[in-house]
């Protein structure tokens, strides 16, 4: 399970970050809800840059808070039945977002002698290969302003001792389509990264 990620001051990054601060939609935040977009680690409700289509169906960038709200604030989504909960069925067909990383952290569960589930190590994961880390998740408006989840899926085999889940995440060049409102997502499940680096973190 995603929740904690990080967005580091990089060359890759810091602009998209620069812009979010310049965005009249964190004004607005900032305004109703007293909250300035995230750099460094990012945490449940916290203001985050996303990506996501604007009104002419192209890939723009946008803050938004992490949880969608309930009983209890939702982070995360299962890629596997997203399709099928109606908390995020409409979400999966039309609303998808990317939200950029530098890495993501995930604590080791681990099961101790009377079968209780325990955290330990911390480690930072990210993509082999990838200069940004696409976390893939789905939006909604609520009073007015983007929330987002993050969506998982089954961990891949390198990082599956530290935790059975990890953020559904795809290669940069396909992140355009899946944000796109009348792209088919299910298509590109098969696609999202396994191959994973980690270290403690």
């Amino acid at each position: 399970m995603c929740t904690r990620y990080w967005v580091d001051e990089s060359p890759e990054l810091r602009p998209i970050v620069e812009e979010m601060r310049r965005s009249p939609l964190s004004a607005r935040f900032r305004e109703r809800t007293g909250r300035t977009l995230s750099f460094g680690e990012v945490r449940p409700s916290d203001l985050a840059a996303a990506a996501a289509s604007d009104r002419k169906g192209q890939r723009a960038f946008f803050p938004m808070k992490w949880g969608f709200s309930g009983k209890s604030l939702l982070l995360n989504a299962r890629a596997e039945t997203a399709a099928l909960k109606p908390t995020f069925r409409e979400c999966f067909e039309r609303r998808r977002c990317a939200l950029p990383a530098s890495w993501y952290f995930e604590w080791e569960h681990t099961r101790d002698e009377k079968g209780r589930m325990r955290t330990g190590q911390r480690y930072k994961i990210r993509p082999r290969g990838q200069e940004v880390t696409w976390l893939c998740g789905l939006y909604r408006i609520e009073e007015g302003l983007p929330v987002f989840v993050v969506l998982t899926r089954e961990s891949g085999e390198e990082i599956s001792f530290i935790h059975d889940r990890m953020p559904l995440i795809l290669p940069g060049e396909l992140v355009g389509d899946w944000i796109r409102p009348d792209a088919d997502p299910s298509s590109l499940l098969e696609r999202a990264l396994t191959d994973m680096i980690f270290e403690k973190g």
